[in-house]
């Protein structure tokens, strides 16, 4: 997939109005697969007690799903590059409703091997997803302002992960025996298999309002991007000469994977006698404030990037994070509990940014860059795996020092960054033709 490097070319007159509605409805993207991202924190110890599960085994929810981004990403770029970006989008928002519809016989059975079937072929839509809708944003519109406004909608996927704890709490946790039993509590095996249906009702929801926006996507007249170079240009560049690429692959990496195991294990951690000593109903509750603090930096961070550069914030927040994930660890009670909710907003501008700066001056490149950076988000497979293996050798709290060595790698990404100037490859928009 490659998009045109001169400009994003748009039906007739007001360029500004066809933005705003084109950005307006891609913003529903990222609130939906950051929504469904972040409901796993409430799946995991849901099915983790359903299951009677150890942590490793619990963190392969998290496995399958991300793992999903490494087989799809280069794909899916391939797949846009055929069918073009709407369609793309509208294939990639069944997919994914075909995987929540997937939930009812993982939970009739039920299976846990069905679950992670389910749950890998919704991050395969999200991927596809991911693929086309973070470089679409990134193009259209002024080249200057690209990671503002990534940061600007990747907000409203902030906003999904600050409503999916809250959701799971009350209809998955909420209403099942593991979720409101104390711990050590026994539950019986007709309570299990009742508990397994919990996840139905929110599943089947969630598949009919994807399948509802689908339906938007096919019906509106979106801006079209050239997805193959201009073949009067020379084709001579390679995303092999461009290093700040693959860094940015390992940042994405090392970035998800450190967010989604802090994120993954945070329930029981804050369920933990280390922090509140609370039941799981009660704790995944404040996970809420974790992804909230990231919708709420997101919307800082873009303010901020009208005067600081892109680098400065992330090299910033990246320490931050450090400080942070070392103060809950070592803390105990309130103080351990608000540190380590404090990183989601040190989080917050990280993947839109570290994505603008990887993909600066790739022009007729930037699509395949996308796919190689959108593969790295297989890190969320990789390193809450180790953090749960970690977690049942040395104890979760612990475990939590995982993420310290990531953020240390996007400092020094960030660092790298300093002298580009956080531009992607769009222009100006011209007049052309809507797909």
């Amino acid at each position: 997939m490659e998009i045109s490097g001169k400009a994003v070319k748009l039906e007739g007159g007001g360029a500004s109005g066809k933005f705003f509605w084109s950005l307006s409805l891609l913003a529903t993207l990222f609130f939906m697969w950051g929504f469904i991202t972040v409901l796993n924190d409430a799946l995991i110890p849901h099915l983790k007690a359903v299951f009677v599960m150890n942590n490793a085994q619990s963190a392969l929810i998290q496995f399958c799903f991300f793992m999903a981004y490494g087989i799809f990403s280069i794909p899916a770029a391939k797949l846009v590059e055929q069918i073009g970006y709407k369609a793309s989008i509208v294939v990639g928002l069944s997919v994914m409703a075909v995987g929540c519809l997937l939930f009812l016989p993982a939970s009739n059975i039920p299976s846990y091997y069905v679950f992670l079937a389910a749950m890998f072929v919704v991050a395969g839509g999200i991927t596809l997803l991911q693929v086309a809708a973070n470089p679409y944003v990134s193009v259209l519109g002024p080249a200057k302002t690209s990671s503002m406004r990534l940061n600007l909608v990747q907000g409203l996927n902030s906003f999904g992960t600050f409503l999916a704890p809250a959701f799971g709490s009350l209809l998955i946790l909420g209403r099942s025996t593991t979720g409101t039993s104390a711990a050590g509590a026994t539950i019986t095996l007709a309570e299990r298999l009742q508990d397994a249906k919990a996840v139905q009702a929110p599943y089947v929801g969630i598949a009919l309002v994807l399948l509802g926006i689908a339906g938007a996507f096919w019906a509106m007249r979106l801006p079209k991007i050239a997805t193959h170079a201009d073949p009067a240009e020379p084709a001579k560049d390679s995303v092999r000469r461009h290093p700040m690429l693959a860094l940015g692959v390992i940042g994405i990496f090392l970035y998800v994977g450190a967010e989604v195991a802090i994120g993954s294990f945070m329930t029981n951690y804050i369920a933990s006698p280390h922090v509140l000593s609370a039941t799981t109903e009660v704790a995944a509750r404040y996970v809420s404030f974790y992804w909230g603090g990231a919708m709420v930096g997101r919307f800082v961070g873009a303010a901020l990037m009208r005067w600081i550069h892109p680098g400065v914030i992330l090299g910033v927040n990246a320490v931050c994070a450090i400080a942070a994930v070392a103060l809950s660890v070592f803390t105990h009670g309130e103080a351990a509990l608000w540190a380590i909710v404090s990183v989601g907003f040190f989080n917050s501008i990280m993947f839109p940014t570290i994505f603008t700066l990887a993909i600066n001056g790739l022009g007729p490149l930037t699509g395949r860059g996308s796919g190689y950076l959108i593969m790295g988000i297989v890190g969320g497979a990789v390193v809450p795996y180790l953090q749960g293996q970690l977690a049942d050798r040395f104890g979760l709290t612990l475990s939590y020092l995982t993420a310290a060595p990531c953020y240390l790698y996007i400092a020094y990404f960030a660092w790298r960054a300093r002298g580009t100037g956080g531009r992607t490859a769009s222009a100006e928009p011209a007049a052309a033709a809507a797909s």
